[in-house]
């Protein structure tokens, strides 16, 4: 079978283009702006979902439908401190996580209106800046469910998930990420790459269905001090089970701060033939769940990355504001993306 045409093959070269000049700046935490807008029950619900069953306070993805000013205005503050990349709100928007609130039909429509709302944005701001392109980059989480390790530890053998749902599930989420207008599609924050392989079985899927293909970044989660994945695997190891899709970027982020992810984000550019990225938490978690690193300290080990040549897009994860992605994109202004041993398939 051909390799897959580029959607929109003008709009990537744009993108290879400034990634091979430059660091590119992901943005921070949704999360962690959403909690500082001390949002309500009722911000949740809305006038749509007033008399919905369940609780939905927390849902965070479905402020995309009750509080879409609000999600636009988060992706405005990132942009505006210099941001080149916006994560859609979608982390947990695909079937089996919505399933906790009894919204599993939204799934789709979440994802579609998430990427149309940070297509909104970006186009805005890239026509405030031509010379900045802004690049919407399409979020499938890894839902609340591992297809390798058993949630009972009774009973080893147990799974409560396989694979052919979890690639419905994420199927269904690339395509309404592909038609609200996602630049690229990004697996994040991978604990089990049993479940990565599913997202990349899935997401490959819908490029054939559509004839066309998207760039494709993986960033996994470092789950401890013990440096691997909560499935198992060392950086390189993880590096390894994916780089079978040909992916645009590898990564990790979440769980570490800058300071203790960096070892492993050297692991991967040892290794890695296409892009390193990362995107660390403000720091670890103080004992009330809180990140305390303040902008200045992330931004300082942030400027390690880019003065060794390890990344080629940063950003920030849990914890992180505006005022943190301003200090990165400072710190790694004047310094050139890590360089590719190896080029980028075409």
């Amino acid at each position: 079978m051909n390799k897959l045409e580029w959607h929109d093959s003008k709009r990537v070269e744009r993108l290879l283009d400034v990634l091979a000049d430059r660091i590119l700046v992901l943005d921070g935490a949704m999360g962690t702006m959403i909690q500082q807008a001390k949002l309500s029950e009722q911000d949740y619900r809305g006038d749509r979902f007033a008399d919905h069953s369940d609780d939905l306070k927390g849902n965070n993805d479905l402020l995309t439908l009750t509080r879409p000013d609000l999600i636009e205005s988060i992706h405005q503050k990132f942009l505006a401190v210099g941001c080149d990349m916006v994560e859609t709100n979608t982390f947990n928007a695909n079937r089996i996580s919505q399933a906790d609130y009894a919204l599993e039909s939204l799934s789709e429509e979440i994802n579609r209106e998430s990427a149309r709302i940070a297509r909104k944005a970006c186009d805005a701001a890239e026509q405030d800046d031509p010379d900045k392109p802004r690049f919407v980059v399409g979020v499938i989480g890894p839902t609340n469910r591992t297809a390798s390790i058993s949630p009972d530890v009774s009973s080893p053998g147990y799974r409560n998930i396989d694979f052919a749902t979890l690639v419905e599930s994420y199927q269904e989420a690339a395509r309404g990420l592909l038609d609200g207008g996602a630049d690229l599609i990004m697996i994040e924050t991978v604990f089990d790459t049993l479940n990565a392989k599913a997202a990349i079985f899935a997401v490959q899927e819908e490029f054939e269905q559509r004839g066309e293909r998207w760039p494709l970044l993986i960033s996994g989660t470092i789950t401890d001090a013990s440096g691997r994945t909560l499935s198992g695997q060392t950086p390189e190891a993880f590096y390894y089970s994916v780089a079978h899709a040909e992916p645009l970027g590898v990564g990790f982020n979440c769980a570490l701060g800058a300071d203790q992810l960096k070892a492993h984000v050297k692991s991967l550019d040892r290794v890695a033939e296409c892009l390193v990225t990362a995107h660390p938490n403000a720091g670890l978690p103080n004992e009330f769940g809180e990140y305390d690193e303040t902008p200045e300290e992330m931004a300082s080990v942030i400027a390690t990355y880019a003065e060794e040549g390890l990344v080629n897009i940063i950003g920030g994860c849990c914890g992180t504001t505006p005022d943190h992605l301003r200090a990165i994109a400072d710190a790694v202004a004047d310094h050139k993306p890590r360089t590719l041993q190896f080029p980028i398939a075409a």
